[in-house]
């Protein structure tokens, strides 16, 4: 009888573990543009997510949004709209949709879909014209990263 009870747990634990890996790109399911399931099943780290906005070798989501909360960002852009108050013209799924892949929610919008691994055309003199290899690339940020953005993102509310 115990025996079969620690089977039982075993099997429980190994379950909830697989559970909570990281959702692949491809199985990401958009709802109008929103993303309802965290991509990892673990809280986004909002300081993580200033770090990969601010990062120009990660989100670098500065590079076109300015950003009041970081003033010691410097060359903050203007393409995109501010993300002063972002967190109270979106909700947490909307907000992991845009970040995960814009273009589901915003057809034609020039923001990269930061995760996301095949189905585009790479740019560059290199890529121009060639397909992704049909094993994907990986994605611009790992689902813990759109989950840290995301976190940072919900902290900025006017």
């Amino acid at each position: 009888m115990k025996r079969h009870i620690m089977i039982g747990v075993t099997v429980s634990v190994i379950a909830a573990t697989a559970a909570q890996g990281e959702m692949a790109p491809g199985d990401v399911v958009f709802d109008v543009g929103a993303v309802a399931e965290s991509l990892t099943g673990t809280p986004g780290n909002p300081e993580e997510g200033a770090k990969v906005m601010s990062n120009r070798g990660l989100g670098n989501c500065v590079a076109c949004h300015a950003v009041s909360a970081m003033p010691d960002v410097p060359f903050q852009g203007n393409i995109g709209p501010t993300l002063d108050g972002v967190a109270d013209r979106w909700d947490e799924a909307a907000l992991r949709g845009i970040v995960a892949n814009a273009k589901m929610t915003y057809e034609g919008t020039i923001m990269p879909a930061f995760y996301k691994n095949e189905g585009y055309i790479r740019p560059g003199d290199a890529f121009t014209g060639k397909a992704a290899p049909a094993e994907g690339l990986p994605p611009l940020l790992t689902a813990q990263q759109v989950e840290d953005v995301v976190a940072y993102l919900l902290t900025l509310k006017e």
